[in-house]
């Protein structure tokens, strides 16, 4: 890989209704997963999510990165309810999400999906979530845990291990997985924590766990980004 051009990494930007240092409401993204990005070789770019365009802006990137965020809302996945819990939600990044997750997976352009990104992903093709964990004696938020993966999986490779441990912050699972989907990783309690697309026609995995949180430090978790940036390069 030329050290000089970095594949072109999109990252669709999340709203925030506080950003400090801009004094206004602003699109971002966490800096330690663009710092992820950039240690791998990869340039990250934020992309404005837009509800028209998707295929057309995507043509231009090398990759793509779906990050963490709030929660879906549920009628996405044909819930009659939603949970008191479910917080974040916001029409226009569902509507963006979910099609850069299509478009991604049709193309063949690598994607690695994160948190959200894992439940975006298979929303997309058909699957369903659950809204709530059980509280908060439940729920995997401020959890550092094991998790184990598949052999001779994406996920598994990328990191170089069968076990890892890893940071999550969600309150939120996979319940059906979606049209295709291989469940390439659980925690002890059963969760879903990656799912691959077999046959798909480029590089992607998706985890439930956060990890730029501990890329840094961990080249088992920088794999993760090592490899979208090696497949982009591709």
């Amino acid at each position: 890989m030329d050290p000089a051009v970095r594949p072109l990494i999109a990252v669709p930007a999340r709203f925030s209704a506080r950003t400090s240092a801009l004094r206004y409401a602003a699109e971002v993204n966490a800096r330690a997963l663009i710092e992820a990005v950039w240690r791998a070789g990869g340039e990250p770019a934020g992309i404005h999510p837009a509800d028209t365009g998707t295929a057309a802006r995507l043509a231009r990137f090398d990759g793509v990165l779906l990050p963490g965020g709030g929660d879906l809302a549920p009628d996405r996945y044909g819930a009659a309810d939603t949970h008191d819990t479910v917080y974040d939600v916001d029409t226009l990044q569902d509507t963006f999400d979910l099609d850069v997750a299509r478009h991604a997976l049709e193309s063949g352009l690598p994607l690695l999906a994160i948190c959200r990104g894992l439940q975006v992903v298979n929303v997309a093709l058909g699957g369903t979530l659950e809204q709530d964990m059980g509280g908060p004696e439940r729920e995997h938020r401020h959890l550092v845990h094991p998790v184990t993966l598949e052999p001779d999986s994406a996920v598994s490779r990328a990191t170089g291990t069968e076990k890892a441990d890893v940071s999550c912050y969600h309150h939120q699972r996979v319940d059906r997985p979606g049209s295709g989907l291989r469940v390439t990783a659980r925690a002890a309690d059963g969760t879903i924590e990656a799912l691959e697309l077999p046959g798909a026609q480029g590089w992607f995995t998706a985890v439930q766990w956060h990890p730029e949180d501990t890329a840094h430090e961990d080249p088992a978790q920088q794999g993760l980004l090592d490899a979208l940036v090696r497949a982009a390069a591709r």
